[in-house]
């Protein structure tokens, strides 16, 4: 068992190939953060207002239900947490996953991937999730980097 974890959501297999990069080239522990209902082609269709993940996004209340809550983060202290961007943010499961365990002393790191934002104000609107956490800004890893450029990354947290 590592003292790093990479948790990550991802629901087209981009974020899960960039986590899956990022765990062995840290040597970290790997979690799959799965919506109790996973999205289809259609929940994910951005350009549809009322397809699932739009109407998610748009309410900040929601909080999609995890398949699990077996992360293993009462063990690691550093955890690189990961997502695609929507709607210049961190996906809503995100917050149910910070808020369903307990983060205190913790540090987070994000890195995301995404079609064409950036990171916004994401490290922002995720504190509340996660109160007594430390939240690093992230990384984008849209261009997979080598593993030895994740590994000098990931050494600066």
């Amino acid at each position: 068992m590592s003292d790093i974890l990479v948790a990550y959501f991802s629901a087209s297999g981009v974020t899960e190939q960039a986590a899956r990069q990022l765990a062995q080239a840290v040597n970290a522990d790997l979690y799959q953060i799965r919506p109790a209902v996973p999205y289809t082609p259609a929940d994910l269709n951005w350009q549809d207002k009322n397809s699932r993940s739009s109407v998610e996004m748009k309410d900040p209340s929601s909080r999609p239900e995890l398949a699990d809550r077996q992360a293993p983060v009462a063990s690691h202290q550093k955890i690189f947490l990961g997502f695609p961007i929507w709607w210049y943010t961190a996906p809503s499961i995100i917050h149910t996953f910070l808020e369903s365990y307990d983060f205190s002393g913790k540090t987070i790191i994000l890195f995301a991937t995404s079609g064409g934002s950036g990171f916004g104000d994401t490290a922002k609107d995720l504190a509340p999730s996660c109160p007594g956490a430390t939240i690093k800004g992230g990384k984008m890893l849209n261009s997979h980097p080598s593993a030895a450029e994740l590994k000098q990354w990931a050494e600066q947290f």
